[in-house]
């Protein structure tokens, strides 16, 4: 588990393919710390070390993750959002993220409001998924408020700590995003539709 406070970013410095599987190698300053089998959040998808040496570490993703995240879009030189799982003395920050994506959606619009940033992101309704005014949403594995919550689209503030420390300085109109949408929020649309 996670709660979408992203502790460092990383930097893409190596993908290889092996059949259908992507492995990425990550450069960061939490790579020496990291063990292999160790559940780490990469843009808000949890994905497994499998080998560490100096300050990289080397993840791989499967072809039904490519298909439904965003990070088959990344080259060498991306940065990526990483957290490590939360631990079970620690503060609880963000909100519960799983790591679990659970479709990708498009930055439609960014806005520098004079020392802040607003940007809106649409996404396809067709995965059922809904968020609520004011509610919980993780961007690339950032836990955020959304706000002008519609059928299909949203937005969020971004305050400058979190532009500069996530890949938000990169993000452009246009860019695919990763989107895990509240667990509680799930949880209750389920359940009504039953």
């Amino acid at each position: 588990m996670f709660t979408g406070i992203i502790e460092a970013l990383g930097k893409i410095v190596d993908i290889q393919q092996t059949q259908t599987n992507t492995h990425f190698t990550i450069e960061s300053v939490i790579g020496k710390e990291l063990k292999v089998d160790q559940s780490v959040a990469h843009n808000g998808v949890c994905l497994t070390v499998t080998k560490v040496e100096g300050d990289k570490h080397w993840v791989t993703a499967i072809d039904e993750t490519l298909k439904k995240t965003s990070l088959g879009h990344l080259q060498r030189g991306s940065s990526v959002n990483l957290e490590r799982c939360m631990v079970a003395n620690g503060r609880f920050d963000g909100h519960i993220v799983q790591g679990h994506v659970d479709q990708t959606a498009l930055c439609t619009h960014i806005q520098d409001v004079d020392g802040s940033w607003l940007f809106d992101f649409e996404y396809s309704q067709q995965e059922g998924n809904v968020t609520v005014e004011k509610g919980s949403i993780c961007i690339n594995g950032v836990s955020l408020t959304c706000f002008n919550s519609k059928e299909n689209s949203f937005r969020v503030a971004i305050i400058p700590y979190t532009y500069e420390h996530t890949t938000f300085h990169a993000l452009k109109t246009g860019d695919a995003v990763n989107l895990e949408f509240d667990i509680v929020g799930k949880y209750v649309k389920r359940l009504m539709g039953k």
